[in-house]
């Protein structure tokens, strides 16, 4: 287990309780429905609460290993706040021999922050995926829930409003 830090003990208070014994109420508390519950924490919070985790343990009978471990292995689930607006760039083979990488770059010079983290305040994420199965439109990126083809430096600057 991670040993507590004050921060930890913040985001920890920030949670709602009540919100998360909600969402288990909501469940049997059957062994294979681990996943399912983690979607539902991470849509509710945004990320996975490191109490939200432990109730689940406690909820499902599992160790707290198995959580953590679950909740660590899955790109979809994270375990630090992470930004509202989530910007995906492709860096699969058709998008970065038709410039997906220039891509990449405008968009981490626009939010001042790499692939994995998010900017201060958390407005935005930037993540890389192996392929968003677009290459007809390559490059190609994700903004919020959609596909962007066929970019360009210049739309970049136009899809993404930024001001640190």
């Amino acid at each position: 287990m991670v040993t507590e830090t004050k921060e930890k003990k913040t985001a920890t208070k920030d949670i709602d309780l009540e919100k998360v014994d909600s969402i288990l109420e909501s469940f049997r508390g059957a062994k294979d429905e681990l996943i399912p519950i983690l979607n539902r924490f991470q849509d509710a919070f945004g990320y996975l609460p490191e109490e939200s985790l432990l109730r689940v343990a406690a909820f499902l009978k599992l160790p707290e290993s198995v959580v953590f471990g679950v909740a660590s292995f899955y790109d979809q689930f994270k375990l630090v706040p992470t930004g509202r607006n989530v910007i995906k760039v492709c860096r699969g083979n058709a998008c970065r021999v038709k410039g997906g990488k220039k891509i990449l770059k405008e968009v981490e010079k626009i939010l001042g922050i790499e692939p994995g983290e998010s900017t201060p305040g958390l407005e935005y994420a930037l993540e890389t995926v192996a392929c968003l199965g677009s290459c007809s439109l390559a490059p190609t990126m994700v903004a919020g829930k959609e596909t962007h083809g066929r970019m360009t430096s210049e739309k970049v600057d136009e899809l993404i409003e930024y001001n640190d």
